[in-house]
């Protein structure tokens, strides 16, 4: 049960309250200090900004407190930084930084979960960069529910937001999540921070995605990728790289298509695996990609296309762990459904994206001049993509063979003859 609190605090975040004319505002940028991450810093918009707070959420074990201490740790040759940790001990914050070799000069540790003790030693050092290990271990006096609860999560970070942006001081926050991958608590936590980021995992898979959902000083859905190894977590400069298989030879069922991230274009391969059913309701299964527009495209195919999947199982599934949540995807997962539905492969230095509409015609997707470019890039030679994105004039892409297509049954003709 919450009590009141003796004094009320203000919540003056954003410095002076005073009502000024909108054009008198000076818009001086915001300075931005570089993390040592070059895919940390592309995600936040540039690098960190004074007094910006950023929460970081993710599965247990996916890579949240490696990657807070090495960036502090880069930070810390710079100015001097606090790593607070509220679920390990210092000997093992200490034993995890030796293990991946990091610098430790100007790092300074400290193992509490009260915040009114964190403020105070924070206030003591002034530290340019903070880290809060995790804000569902701390709690403040002021209350008696136990830490972790709703009260004591919104309290605790009210009180870290309103220092770090009285001082000045970056601040990270680390969140727990739910089982449905949300991070835990209130609601109320994402809209009091800067920067909402989410670490993602495939199964298995060593290769992390770090995605912003929301940042108020750069552009919101970026991704960086990381790579986990016994020196922590490396940086994947060129992530198209490890998201194609490049077969030897050309299979069926199998489509390189150019995505979109943020301001990154990245190429990814998506399989699909079409075959008879003995059930009545035959299976839509996609992976990486929403499993209700594989339905509708499947309806389609078949009203525009001709081809007919009442009786088959479709399975479709994105390499590599990553999810395709843009339009762009309709056109290559059509074609690797019906590549292997026929048994026919897509030559293997095409590349295609593009959106299909209810009515059977071949939608333009944003920045397709850019895509393309990536995709000639990486060594593909001919692309299939919508008639509006292809370039005209000096836009072409040299060594490429770009068509164009209006209809669902152009693309079908052009990718299989």
């Amino acid at each position: 049960m919450a009590t009141p609190r003796a004094k009320p605090q203000g919540g003056q975040y954003a410095g002076d309250t005073g009502i000024q004319a909108l054009s008198a505002v000076d818009l001086v940028e915001e300075a931005r200090s570089t993390t040592g991450i070059g895919e940390l810093d592309r995600v936040l918009g540039g690098g960190l900004v004074e007094g910006g707070v950023v929460l970081l959420g993710g599965d247990p074990g996916i890579g949240k407190s490696t990657l807070l201490l090495q960036t502090t740790a880069s930070l810390a040759q710079a100015g001097e930084a606090l790593y607070v940790t509220g679920e390990e001990s210092l000997r093992q914050v200490a034993m995890r930084a030796t293990r991946l070799g990091l610098p430790t000069d100007g790092l300074h540790v400290l193992a509490e979960t009260s915040v009114e003790s964190i403020l105070a030693a924070a206030s003591t050092r002034r530290p340019r960069v903070m880290v809060i290990d995790s804000i569902q271990t701390i709690f403040s006096e002021q209350l008696q529910s136990a830490p972790g609860s709703v009260a004591q999560v919104r309290e605790s970070a009210a009180l870290l937001v309103r220092h770090a942006k009285q001082t000045g001081t970056a601040l990270f926050l680390v969140g727990h999540v739910t089982k449905d991958g949300q991070l835990a608590g209130p609601r109320v936590l994402e809209h009091m921070v800067d920067t909402v980021l989410y670490f993602e995992s495939d199964g298995g898979s060593r290769f992390r995605l770090l995605r912003a959902v929301k940042n108020r000083f750069g552009a919101a859905n970026e991704l960086g990728v990381f790579a986990m190894d016994d020196g922590g977590l490396k940086e994947v400069r060129n992530p198209s790289a490890i998201f194609l298989s490049r077969h030897e030879d050309a299979v069926s069922g199998s489509v390189v298509m150019v995505m979109r991230e943020g301001s990154r274009p990245m190429l990814v391969e998506l399989q699909s695996l079409v075959a008879e059913t003995s059930l009545s309701n035959p299976r839509r299964v996609a992976v990486g990609m929403d499993q209700n527009r594989l339905a509708m495209l499947l309806a389609v195919l078949h009203r525009h296309g001709g081809v007919f999947t009442a009786d088959q199982d479709v399975f479709i599934n994105v390499v590599g762990g990553v999810r395709v949540s843009e339009t762009a995807s309709d056109l290559p997962a059509l074609l690797a459904a019906l590549s292997s539905l026929r048994d026919r492969p897509v030559p293997g230095d095409t590349v295609t994206f593009g959106e299909i509409g209810l009515a059977g015609e071949i939608r333009p997707v944003p920045n397709g001049e850019e895509r393309l470019r990536e995709a000639a890039k990486h060594g593909f030679r001919r692309a299939l993509v919508p008639e509006k994105n292809v370039p005209r004039g000096k836009q072409a892409i040299q060594g490429m063979e770009v068509i164009g297509v209006r209809r669902l049954g152009d693309a079908m003709d052009v990718a299989f003859g």
